[in-house]
């Protein structure tokens, strides 16, 4: 028994030797090869690569502003877009820029003064809708945990930094169309609803 285990295992280390060179030569055989088209695929690779991010881009940003709302000291809010969502939601999109030549931090105004809210950080949960139509104010929404819906965690914005918000809204009704954006501390906006 022990010369045919020996067989065995002589043959299964014959059979991964020779699995291994013909790995190794078939490896460095390829690597040789393309060395000639490798200056032509190098060219191409990086167009297409760069092609398929500008698309994604081009889809994904919105080619519009719909407000720039002014804060203090140089940060500003873009807002790119209001839209309602199927289960009754309003969301609002934008960028937070800091426009001045130094890192600024987000007024704590911004978050509101609801103490549920304030737990949670810096945020944008003081920020209301204000529906002149129908004569009503709109708030943030809040999860159970009593969190805003929106964009948190932002403290210090280095200087030219941005950072993508979103604010989370209950709908007004499908007749109004126009609504004031209210953040503390930033101008007041009219907002075209989509």
């Amino acid at each position: 028994m022990t010369v045919r285990y020996a067989r065995k295992t002589h043959r299964g280390m014959v059979a991964v030797a020779i699995t291994s060179v013909a790995l190794l030569v078939a490896g460095c055989g390829a690597e040789e090869k393309p060395q000639t088209g490798k200056a032509a695929s190098t060219t191409t690779a990086p167009q297409q690569g760069t092609q398929a991010p500008q698309e994604a881009q081009t889809a994904e940003e919105p080619t519009e502003t719909l407000a720039v709302l002014k804060g203090k000291d140089g940060i500003e809010l873009a807002l790119s877009s209001a839209e309602r969502d199927t289960g009754g939601f309003l969301t609002i999109k934008g960028k937070l820029k800091n426009t001045s030549s130094r890192s600024l931090a987000l007024p704590g105004q911004t978050r509101g003064d609801e103490t549920e809210v304030m737990k949670h950080g810096n945020s944008l949960g003081g920020a209301t809708l204000i529906d002149a139509v129908g004569k009503k104010r709109y708030y943030v929404l809040r999860d159970t945990d009593g969190r805003p819906l929106t964009t948190t965690g932002l403290d210090i914005l280095p200087a030219g930094a941005a950072a993508d918000v979103f604010l989370q809204f209950p709908a007004p009704p499908p007749t109004t169309t126009t609504v004031s954006f209210q953040l503390p501390t930033f101008e007041p906006a009219t907002l075209k609803l989509s």
